[in-house]
């Protein structure tokens, strides 16, 4: 993955325009490896590389000096190894049974969060396939994935008896962008004490709000997420560069008249003579249906001309509608785009007005878009 330019679909035949940044990547990159050294810098490509594609944000990452790569799946996995052949690979959401040759043809690492997926491994090595590297994820107060603290404590007394390696201890942070939440300390000071059970091991804590946090999260690798495609990771700190940009074909101009509902539902009536936009993407694009505007509340908005236009009306499958009134009518007109992310509009803000996180907005982004790389 060498190309400067990465496309999908024709812009022409497109509703609208992603844009993604490489050298804003990079530079995020290397912003967070600064802050977590010496503690080495991985980065999560999961859910397609956060929905950014993970083949071309991946390279960009390994170009930026990122050797270690996280994906949820064995799938993800096979695909970036087939880009990235040298690199080392973690697949966090276990040992998929059945799989084990998978892991082992594509030098995939499993994060083994049980004892059974542990026995499992350890038969796999000893059967046939030899002493492969593993990681061992363990619960310190997520309650989601990981080995309880006391079978990490058996595992630790019986880790002669293995037949693989462990490459890494790892944990989970759950409320590391809360600033000051009790749980967080509380969780380093218990995976401190597994990790003590794993002399020589490396340790890994830190997601993306706790690589932004404090250092004694770091340990000996950080795993940041998120904050590397320019969503917020804490409450306390901003956003790194934005990755994404995305602009939004305007398909038609109205008027609406004073008192006449706009959308679906009739969710929200013109409060005076309005020039609106119809743009064309919607919720089947990832645009959050919740984000969307009506008598009640105030929805999302684009930039049009330089000037911040609030949507009107709800967000259907595949337009939207923006009051572009105070607009001079010279300034915009069907054909041009308006900017839904970018010019000073972040994931976060679509976010808020749904109610839900960056990370769901910046992954919903659909496959409809025109996609293109630069660096």
């Amino acid at each position: 993955m060498n190309e400067r330019n990465v496309t999908t679909l024709p812009l022409e035949e497109t509703g609208g325009r992603l844009t993604l940044d490489g050298g804003a990547l990079a530079a995020n990159y290397a912003a967070l490896a600064a802050r977590a050294a010496p503690a080495e810098c991985a980065a999560v490509v999961k859910g397609d590389a956060y929905g950014l594609g993970l083949e071309p944000a991946a390279a960009r990452l390994w170009q930026a000096g990122a050797r270690t790569f996280f994906v949820a799946l064995p799938i993800e996995g096979r695909r970036l190894r087939a880009v990235l052949p040298e690199a080392t690979i973690y697949v966090l959401n276990g040992l998929f049974a059945g799989a084990e040759p998978v892991y082992l043809a594509q030098k995939l690492r499993p994060v083994l969060g049980s004892v059974e997926e542990i026995e499992r491994w350890s038969a796999f090595c000893r059967g046939r396939a030899g002493p492969l590297p593993a990681a061992i994820h363990v619960d310190t107060g997520m309650n989601r994935l990981g080995l309880a603290p006391t079978d990490a404590i058996g595992l630790a007394d019986r880790r002669d008896e293995l037949a693989f390696p462990v490459a890494l201890i790892l944990s989970h942070l759950a409320c590391a962008d809360e600033p000051s939440h009790p749980l967080t300390m509380r969780q380093l000071e218990d995976f401190r004490a597994i990790v003590a059970l794993f002399p020589g091991v490396p340790a890994s804590l830190a997601n993306s709000a706790g690589t932004l946090g404090d250092p004694a999260l770091h340990f000996d690798l950080v795993r940041p997420g998120i904050a590397l495609y320019g969503g917020r990771a804490r409450a306390d700190v901003s956003a790194l560069r934005p990755v994404v940009r995305l602009e939004l074909r305007i398909v038609q101009l109205r008027d609406v008249h004073e008192g006449e509902p706009v959308g679906y539902g009739a969710a929200q009536t013109a409060r005076r003579h309005t020039r609106i936009a119809v743009l064309s993407a919607g919720y089947a694009d990832g645009l959050p249906r919740l984000a969307g505007s009506s008598d009640l509340r105030r929805g999302a908005a684009v930039m049009i001309a330089g000037r911040r236009c609030p949507l009107i009306g709800r967000i259907s499958m595949d337009l939207i509608t923006v009051d572009v009134t105070d607009v001079p009518a010279d300034e915009v007109q069907a054909g041009d785009f308006a900017t839904a992310l970018g010019a000073g509009i972040g994931v976060d803000d679509w976010a808020r007005h749904a109610e839900t996180i960056g990370y769901e907005v910046l992954t919903s982004l659909g496959r409809r878009y025109h996609r293109v790389w630069h660096d």
